[in-house]
């Protein structure tokens, strides 16, 4: 097949059936008739040379074809969008870098992470929180230009998702004046008061498991928390010795409200700057990423 001859009206509207999973209902957004969208879509199947949907009762499913079509039809019309959001970006006085950053993470690090760029007037931070999954789908689809997360994703040749680590952190006990009153060591404190951790589809709980079964110690769980802000409220309030990394509560630890006790061994929190292999990637991000990754 000749691309020159190649339909991209065709495209748009497989692309866009192939996304509501209705004809009926894209035919109604697109202000087109159901045999017009059908007709277009029946001309794509004829120069492809194979059919692109099944149809079972009122739903239409992807075939196999189908299925790499619309994988080719998502990176072309997002290349599209990249193209056009980066060059209205370079026709602005004040450019804008849109970051995700996972809902649980410290917002100190968030900080940490922007003060290159806190200070800049030409630079417009839009920052998003949110899961995993949905931030790296919004990567993915160039809504965003990085992610911040604290777990590497995978990467594939359909999604070239890049991890940049940026920051190891150490993992310490933390707690307030009156539980570290004592001079124990860690093993000691984990021993004989509650504790307040991560989840345990964290880093830090698996390697904070695998010590306290390493020493035979059966810890006191006071709490088991997927954010760090609740962790910090809940050790600021000394419900239990907080395991987690220093700079989550940074403030506390400047002011005395709470003390590092001792640093775990061989238990750190890896942060990484996830972005896509892009043509036309945020310049800022070079100012973000250059000093950082380790």
């Amino acid at each position: 097949m000749d691309m020159s001859e190649f339909n991209y009206h065709h495209l748009r509207y497989f692309w866009a059936v192939a996304h509501d999973g209705n004809l009926t209902r894209t035919a109604e957004r697109l202000n087109l008739s159901q045999s017009a969208v059908s007709v277009q879509i029946k001309q794509l199947e004829a120069q492809l040379g194979h059919p692109l949907f099944e149809r079972r009762g009122r739903q239409l499913i992807l075939t196999e074809a189908g299925r790499i079509a619309l994988d080719h039809a998502d990176a072309i019309f997002a290349a599209g969008r990249e193209l056009v959001g980066t060059l209205e970006e370079k026709g602005r006085t004040r450019q804008a870098i849109r970051i995700g950053a996972l809902a649980t993470l410290s917002r100190n690090f968030h900080m940490e992470f922007l003060r290159p760029v806190l200070d800049r007037p030409d630079v417009e931070i839009i920052l998003r929180s949110g899961t995993s999954a949905d931030l790296l789908q919004s990567l993915e689809s160039l809504n965003l230009d990085v992610v911040l997360i604290n777990r590497a994703p995978s990467r594939d040749a359909v999604t070239p998702f890049v991890s940049h680590r940026i920051s190891e952190q150490p993992v310490s006990l933390i707690g307030t004046p009156e539980r570290l009153q004592d001079s124990l060591s860690a093993a000691e404190r984990v021993a004989t008061q509650p504790v307040i951790l991560p989840t345990p589809d964290t880093n830090i709980r698996v390697g904070f498991d695998a010590w306290t079964e390493r020493l035979g110690i059966r810890p006191q769980i006071a709490a088991e928390v997927d954010d760090m802000a609740m962790m910090r409220l809940l050790t600021r309030a000394g419900a239990g010795l907080g395991v987690l990394s220093p700079i989550v509560v940074q403030d506390e630890l400047n002011t005395g409200r709470l003390i590092e006790a001792e640093r775990l061994p061989n238990i750190t929190e890896t942060f990484y700057a996830v972005t896509l292999s892009r043509r036309f990637p945020n310049p800022i991000l070079a100012d973000l990423l250059d000093e950082r990754a380790i």
